[in-house]
């Protein structure tokens, strides 16, 4: 072998370091999406859609163990791609890692487009999503939390007032309506006092059927999508640096799985 031949062969070799970074980058992600599927799965468990698959469909609203299954179980795929590829040095692996990454980041850039350029239609729609949850307030028990969150963060009640919960069952002003909470709003809905170290549950009881000036001494009154939108403008460069964050972690992924692709093909090139 002459020289020039022994000195090709020695540049082509795969990098140690893009190698086990890509490696080390991936295992984490791994291990939070077993974590985060294994969380939904238990939280399935623990209200029995996995012995009856077919009550997914009976709730009305959104169920939030649902975010923790497609987020994990889409970090457990990418995470197992780019680990094993990484480690095993399989191009197949690290290439349906690079092109199922670029495709989220794909769907990421196009959504945030389509936010900006229908923001009306996105307004509608969230109006819309609050709505039906609020129908489905007392049918699932992580509905009701996520709901409850969402009011106390945001000072918030409803989509776009109170009498939105009309639009429950439990809380509306039928006088047909034997509930308790009757004419009423959830707690999270309340305005809170500090004095108070016990959560009164029962404090947006009968609130509804007094006047306007009265409702707002003791909850809040401004919709969640407007609070929404208020927190949106506030926290916009927060909000902005956490997508762009984002979105460079995705692209710094692929570059180094097309990069430790590259080096995989050259040093199998010189066999």
């Amino acid at each position: 072998m002459s020289r020039k031949q022994h000195h090709h062969l020695k540049g082509a070799e795969v990098s140690c370091c893009v190698k086990y970074f890509l490696f080390g980058f991936n295992i984490i992600f791994w291990l939070l999406g077993a974590a985060f599927l294994g969380i939904g799965l238990w939280a399935w468990a623990e209200k029995g859609v996995l012995s009856n698959i077919s009550s997914i469909t009976d709730l009305g609203g959104f169920d939030p163990v649902w975010l923790f299954i497609v987020v994990g179980a889409v970090m457990f795929i990418l995470g197992f791609a780019g680990c094993i590829g990484a480690l095993r040095e399989n191009t197949v692996l690290l290439k349906f890692f690079s092109v199922f990454l670029g495709l989220i980041f794909f769907l990421e850039l196009t959504a945030g487009i389509l936010a900006f350029v229908f923001k009306d239609w996105i307004k509608d729609q969230l109006n819309l999503f609050i709505n039906n949850n609020v129908k489905a307030y007392r049918d699932d028990i992580d509905l009701q939390n996520l709901i409850d969150f969402a009011q106390e963060y945001w000072s918030c009640c409803g989509a776009h007032g109170p009498n939105d919960w009309n639009q429950n069952i439990y809380f509306n002003c039928t006088e047909m309506n034997p509930s308790r909470e009757r004419c009423g709003v959830p707690f999270s809905c309340c305005v809170k006092d500090p004095a108070e170290d016990v959560l009164n549950t029962q404090c947006g009881y009968d609130v509804r059927l007094q006047g306007d000036l009265d409702q707002q001494r003791y909850i809040n009154t401004k919709g969640c999508v407007g609070q929404f939108e208020k927190w949106l403008q506030d926290h916009l460069i927060v909000v902005a640096g956490v997508f762009v964050g984002i979105a460079l972690l995705q692209i710094f992924g692929i570059c180094l799985a097309q990069n430790l692709v590259s080096d995989i093909k050259a040093v199998k090139a010189n066999w």
